[in-house]
């Protein structure tokens, strides 16, 4: 339910705040007096996009605020806790829109995307207007508002065939995909499955050419290097003269003068350590020349090895790392041209289970909507007879189509208003004024099922008077019982029946227009029913009929 909003430096409103409550509310004040601009606030709030053009002229921003108490509602709390939202018996929605034309939205604190923000404004308030009653006009829609009725079983069961739908379509689209690269690329198959035993066949590493080419040089080079080697280790230890030992004396006659002086001691410790990196090294050198062999049965290994590479990259270009990219690439390729590894006739079979099954879920489907469709028909006849349409006749119309994400039925609404007439279609038949009375007990209907607590008529009950006015204002203040109903109305017999009226009027000065809005007395609401009543020149009769309204509809 909401319980308050706040709207600062939206269009003509400089600042506002509007308190709610329980039952029905209305809006009241002359044309352009800015009630629907509460509304346009309220839907931008709930996500509805916006423009720069909304922001009040000279302000930096344009900012919208409201107070939510929720009860609990097992899909509202899993958006919140995806989204890492604090889940609470209250929320606080914030969306600011910025004159470089970005807009920041926030739920209990935390920044949100408007795909997020409007999840969740789906369920806390459901504005009803004259846009309604437009979708309502397009038999397009009306497979939606008849789902919209089912119950939780029935969204169950329109998830499980969408899935298989989902699935259907992208194993069809890949039958038909595998059998045309079978036809038109059968060459580039064969091209693709030759080098891919190539390659596979080569067995290539990343980064093996490196290696080879440095072991083969090694043992290339193998006279030279134990050459090297060898004569290096003899200059650090040999029998004849040895710098490993002269350097050990140095170290020892240097070792007896350090507690002479300081310095001593540091020449001391810099030989010492120079004298044992020699050890170590002396040692490292004893032993790579003791296991040094050459192997000429390895050249030969890494010689032909190395051919091999050459080969293979001079072929497909690059270095190693560059032919298995390419490798790579070319599994793909193939995999995609041949349905995945998985032959034509796996998948027709995999096509035609699944095709069974469609069909399965699709009756399904069909049965429990038309059982829906049962219940809906009888509630909104129902709900019709208190609109003085009582002789009116409801009906949704089945008709059989191809298989889409929504079943394999159109659903178009079908209407009978007078005795003895047929059923015809519903765009074809209504008024105005049986429009609006029909979106009213179809909104009625649903109010009862929709865990939204706050249903908001913007101008519903235009084009109707009299005795249907009044049957309207009963209408919409039923459904406020439910929880919260907040109108916008030109009719005295709506707004005499609300529990709580605000005015809103437009002052203006030679330098700004704002609006303002305020909640109404008794006395302050006669006055302005008895307005409506007889015009700019109120009467006593008027302000009597006015509070005999008041009085009835209490």
């Amino acid at each position: 339910m909401l319980l308050e909003i706040a709207i600062k430096n939206f269009a003509i409103i400089e600042e506002i705040s509007l308190n709610f409550d329980t039952g029905m509310t209305v809006l009241t004040g002359e044309t352009g007096a800015g009630k629907s601009i509460i509304i346009d606030a309220m839907n931008l709030m709930l996500g509805a996009r916006a423009n720069t053009d909304i922001i009040r002229y000279g302000a930096p921003k344009a900012e919208i605020e409201g107070l939510f108490s929720v009860e609990k509602n097992a899909v509202l709390t899993q958006i919140l806790e995806d989204n890492g939202i604090e889940v609470t018996d209250e929320l606080i929605i914030r969306r600011e829109i910025l004159q470089n034309g970005r807009s920041v939205s926030r739920i209990n604190g935390s920044m949100v995307n408007l795909t997020t923000l409007k999840a969740v404004g789906q369920h806390l308030v459901d504005i009803h207007g004259q846009h309604d009653q437009e979708e309502l006009m397009r038999p397009a829609l009306h497979g939606r508002l008849l789902d919209a009725f089912g119950e939780d079983e029935f969204v169950a069961l329109k998830k499980s065939y969408q899935e298989t739908f989902d699935h259907y379509r992208i194993l069809r689209k890949a039958v038909a995909t595998k059998q045309k690269n079978e036809q038109e690329h059968k060459a580039r198959i064969e091209m693709l499955e030759f080098q891919l035993a190539e390659l596979e066949a080569a067995n290539l590493v990343s980064g093996e050419e490196v290696s080879l080419n440095q072991e083969r040089d090694k043992l290339l080079n193998h006279k030279n290097i134990a050459d090297t080697l060898t004569n290096a280790f003899v200059m650090l230890d040999n029998d004849d003269f040895s710098s490993l030992s002269n350097v050990r004396s140095a170290m020892n006659d240097l070792m007896s003068l350090e507690e002479f002086d300081l310095e001593y001691k540091e020449l001391s410790t810099s030989l010492s350590e120079a004298y044992y990196v020699m050890e170590e090294v002396t040692k490292r050198l004893g032993g790579i020349i003791d296991d040094l062999d050459f192997d000429g049965n390895r050249l030969q290994v890494i010689e032909q090895r190395l051919d091999v590479i050459y080969s293979i990259t001079r072929k497909y270009g690059g270095s190693v790392d560059d032919v298995l990219d390419y490798f790579a690439n070319i599994s793909s390729e193939y995999n995609h041209l041949t349905g995945q590894g998985q032959s034509s006739d796996d998948m027709e079979r995999d096509l035609k289970t699944l095709e069974k099954k469609l069909v399965q879920k699709a009756t399904e489907l069909s049965q429990t909507r038309h059982q829906i469709a049962v219940v809906l028909q009888d509630e909104i006849k129902s709900e019709l007879k208190d609109l003085y349409m009582d002789k009116a006749e409801f009906q949704v119309k089945f008709t059989k189509s191809k298989f889409n994400r929504e079943g394999n039925e159109t659903v178009e609404f079908y209407i009978s208003t007078n005795p003895g007439e047929g059923f015809k279609p519903l765009v074809k038949v209504a008024s105005g004024g049986e429009l609006s009375r029909l979106m009213l007990a179809i909104k009625s209907a649903f109010s009862r099922r929709e865990d939204k607590t706050s249903i908001v008529f913007d101008e519903v009950d235009t084009g109707v008077s009299g005795r249907v006015a009044q049957a309207i204002a009963q209408k919409i203040h039923k459904i406020g019982r439910h929880g919260q109903v907040l109108a916008i109305s030109h009719l005295p017999q709506v707004i005499a029946i609300a529990d709580y009226q605000f005015f809103i009027e437009k002052q203006s000065d030679t330098t700004k227009t704002v609006s303002t809005v305020r909640l109404l007395s008794t006395e302050e609401r006669v006055e302005e029913i008895a307005k409506m009543l007889a015009g700019s020149d109120v009467t006593d009769a008027a302000r009597s009929q006015a509070r005999e309204l008041l009085k009835n509809d209490q």
